[in-house]
C-alpha cells in the first residue's frame, strides 16, 4: 500500500509553490496561492472532481479516480480501496467538509497522511477570489496537536505535497 501524501522523493515538477508560514513542536501552518484560468464557479466545481487533479502518487490505492469530495457540510473527502481477489479492502476518509460556501470557500477537517495516526488535527482550506484572468486560489493547511516531535520536520513535506496538488488543480483548469 502506498503512503498517502508524503512520498520521500518528489519530482522537480512538483517544486513548492507555497511556504511554511510558521511551525513549532505542536504544529504548523502552510499556504500557497495560484491564479487559475477559470471562474470561481468553475474552480469550485473542479474542487469537487478531486480525482481529476489530485496526484495518484498521494493516494492509498494508487489511482486518483478512487477519490471523491462532496461539496457540502459534512461531505466526505474519501477514497475507495478496490477489491483484491474478491475481497473488499474498504476505504479511507481523508477529511470531512466543515464549511462549504460555493464559489468562495471550502474548509475540511483533514488530518492528511501520517497525521491520521497522530493525535493531531488538520484544516485544509481553499479560498477562491475572482481576479483579472480567472480565480485566485489560496490553499492553506493548519495542523496542530501531538506530533511526537515531528511537526517541524513534516511542515516542508506537507507544503511540497499540497503545493503539488494545487498545481494539479491549476493544470486541470487550464484545459
Amino acid at each position: 500500500m502506498r503512503i498517502l501524501f508524503f512520498a520521500a522523493a518528489l519530482t522537480a515538477s512538483s517544486a513548492a509553490l507555497g511556504e511554511v508560514k510558521s511551525s513549532g513542536p505542536g504544529g504548523f501552518r502552510i499556504e500557497a496561492k495560484q491564479v487559475v484560468s477559470a471562474t470561481p464557479a468553475e474552480t469550485w466545481a473542479m474542487l469537487g472532481r478531486i480525482g481529476e487533479w489530485w496526484s495518484k502518487d498521494h493516494t492509498y490505492s494508487g489511482n486518483a479516480a478512487n477519490l471523491s469530495l462532496e461539496l457540502r457540510a459534512g461531505g466526505c473527502f474519501c477514497e475507495r480501496l478496490p477489491a483484491e481477489k474478491g475481497k473488499s479492502l474498504g476505504g479511507v476518509a481523508h477529511g470531512r467538509v466543515l464549511t462549504a460556501m460555493p464559489g468562495s470557500m471550502l474548509v475540511l477537517d483533514a488530518p492528511l497522511g501520517p497525521l491520521q495516526s497522530e493525535a493531531a488535527v488538520g484544516r485544509l482550506t481553499w479560498s477562491l477570489r475572482a481576479v483579472a484572468g480567472g480565480t485566485e486560489v489560496t490553499q492553506s493547511f493548519v495542523a496542530g496537536g501531538y506530533f511526537d516531535g515531528k511537526a517541524e520536520k513534516l511542515a516542508p513535506l506537507v507544503d511540497q505535497v499540497l503545493s503539488q496538488q494545487l498545481h494539479g488543480l491549476k493544470r486541470r483548469l487550464a484545459r
